[in-house]
């Protein structure tokens, strides 16, 4: 049997005259709870509400809201989130009778949209609209 030595001050729980005194038990009541509703999913949480810009031809449509971007080509709709865009541009076609649009993807990915404006003269009027709505999303700096 192997012997260990002695304890020393300074080790182990300190003799029992030294030891503090435990309070007198108070018994507590118990905690209330509040009853619980049924679960109920919430709805998604739309995005507040805020300007839009709308161009539209008979073949394609660019819509910027408070969700992102999305274009509308033939019939096909592509949606872009503000979180997933690095960048909007835009600028009148060659020919100046069209509005183009390019979306660029966080990843690098280039989307473009051109909507013709009927008559010409509706595109000197979306290009401020653009840059405003643009403006209230995407604030430079």
């Amino acid at each position: 049997m192997t012997q260990h030595p002695p304890t020393g001050p300074g080790f182990g729980p300190p003799p029992p005259q030294y030891a503090p005194t435990p309070p007198p038990y108070a018994p507590q009541p118990p905690y209330a709870q509040a009853p619980q509703p049924p679960y109920v999913q919430a709805p998604p949480p739309q995005p507040a509400a805020g300007p839009d810009f709308l161009a539209v031809d008979k073949r394609n449509a660019v819509v910027v809201d408070a969700s992102g971007v999305a274009f509308e080509t033939s019939g096909l709709t592509v949606e872009f989130r503000w979180p997933e865009i690095r960048g909007v541009h835009y600028r009148a076609s060659p020919d100046g009778k069209a509005l183009m649009v390019a979306v660029v993807h966080m990843d690098g990915r280039f989307y473009e949209c051109v909507v013709e404006a009927r008559p010409r003269t509706r595109l000197q009027e979306w290009f401020p609209q653009l840059a405003w709505v643009l403006g209230h999303y995407r604030p430079m700096g």
